[in-house]
Parts: structure tokens; sequence; C-alpha cells
């Protein structure tokens, strides 16, 4: 790929969340085209998580994307997080023409957790992209950008995506739809995600039901309330979309 930065969508130097619900929304647009993404990442000098989940969710959804002249704050920000960026992997014959991507751009993803004390049980063998295809999953998050991360990267894994605003919204969700897994947040309003859990679980139709817990929140103590509530996962977002699927594969029925 010598010789193609200038077909490529350059970012700003500061990718900080403002950035990066801008550079979702135009590789969303551009998956929607079905055109491969050069990024040249030449100017960056910060990179925050939330950009660095959008690359990595966006390339997982089955995006061509490509980094190319990554500069040296772009690759500490995925060293720092013992992450990779997506290669030269974009034929030239696919790439769109030239765009500037808002100067703001999102901050990388963080480390996925496995979650609470005692995992949870391994299934007899993953999925194919057929199987996974009759699996429907909820999420369930306050965030706009971190709902249309987790639909990209799990859609592009083969999964069924439905969605919830906040605790309230998905409880009222798993009231009329039938869902394989529930991945929430923790911290929303109108019903928190410890709150989403215990309601879950009072009702003897999911008492089963697989439910991660995804969040910011890292803390041992806190850890332990959703496993006491009845979580059977923990995860911490960022999150590293390979990782959030393998999890997912192992716990889904």
């Amino acid at each position: 790929m010598n010789g193609a930065t200038a077909d490529a969508l350059k970012l700003g130097p500061v990718l900080d969340l403002a950035a990066a619900e801008g550079l979702l929304a135009t590789l969303k647009q551009r998956a929607q085209a079905a055109a491969g993404t050069r990024i040249d990442a030449s100017a960056v000098d910060l990179l925050t998580l939330p950009c660095i989940q959008v690359i990595l969710a966006a390339a997982k959804g089955g995006h061509k994307i490509a980094v190319i002249d990554p500069s040296e704050a772009f690759t500490a920000a995925f060293a720092d997080l013992a992450l990779d960026w997506p290669r030269d992997d974009v034929p030239l014959d696919e790439a769109p023409a030239a765009e500037a991507a808002p100067s703001d751009a999102p901050a990388p993803a963080a480390e996925l957790s496995q979650a609470p004390a005692d995992d949870p049980p391994a299934a007899p063998a993953a999925p194919t992209q057929d199987a996974a295809m009759t699996k429907r999953i909820l999420t369930i998050d306050d965030s706009k950008t971190i709902r249309d991360m987790l639909r990209m990267t799990l859609a592009g894994a083969g999964f069924e995506v439905l969605q919830a605003v906040d605790g309230q919204d998905g409880v009222e969700v798993m009231d009329r739809e039938k869902v394989d897994l529930v991945i929430t947040d923790i911290n929303m309003p109108r019903m928190n995600g410890y709150e989403v859990v215990r309601h879950l679980r009072g009702n003897p139709n999911h008492k089963s039901l697989p439910i991660l817990v995804l969040t910011t929140e890292s803390d041992s103590d806190k850890k332990n309330l959703a496993r006491e509530a009845g979580a059977t996962g923990w995860m911490v977002k960022p999150f590293d979309p390979d990782r959030l699927v393998e999890t997912v594969r192992k716990v889904i029925p």
C-alpha cells in the first residue's frame, strides 16, 4: 500500500471522545458502501481509548480497514494495551477516495477481563457463523457509542443484536423478547446493572440466561456485587472485540 496515503482517511492529531463518535459514523458509512478504508495515522499525537475501540470494532465488524504510517503516539497507545491494529489488508482497487476525518478522535480500547470469581463453563464447541446467526443478544448501555460498537462487533460475528438505552428499557425489552444472552452496563439511569441482573434472576424464565456485565468499573468489590446478583461474567470496557466475541461464544447456550 505504498503511496496510498493520498487516498486515506486522515486522522487528526487529537483523537478524543468527540473524534471517536465522528470516526464511528464515518466508518459505518464506509461499511454500508462496501468500500475498504485506509486510515492515515501519521499525524496522531494523542489517541484515547474510545478511538482505539472504534477502530477495533469496525475491523472486527467485517469492514476492510488498514492503518498506514502510524505515528509513535498511535503505536504506543495500542502497545500499552497489548493490542494490535489493522494492518495493510485493503487492496488498492478497493481504496476509497481521500476524505478528512474529524480532528477529534476517540480513545483506545481497554483490556477485557474475564469476570466474576468463577469462570463460566465453556460451551462444548464454538458455534459456527450459521449457528451464531440464530442467537440473539441484548445489549443494555446508556452510551450510544458503546451500543453502536457492540452492535458492529457482534453483528460482524454473526449474532442478532437488540439494544436498550438503560436498565429499565432493558427489562422492558426482556418482557417482550426472547434472547440468548444479555450484556449490560452497570452505571445507568433509571435502573443500574446490578438491579437489572437481580430483576432478571428473579424471573424463573431467566434463571439460566447468561448475563455479562460490561463496565468501566474494575474494583473487586463491585465484581463481587455483580457475581452475588447473579452475573455470569465481568468484562472491562473499552473492550477488545476479539476477546468479547470469544467470551460470548463461551457462555452462550
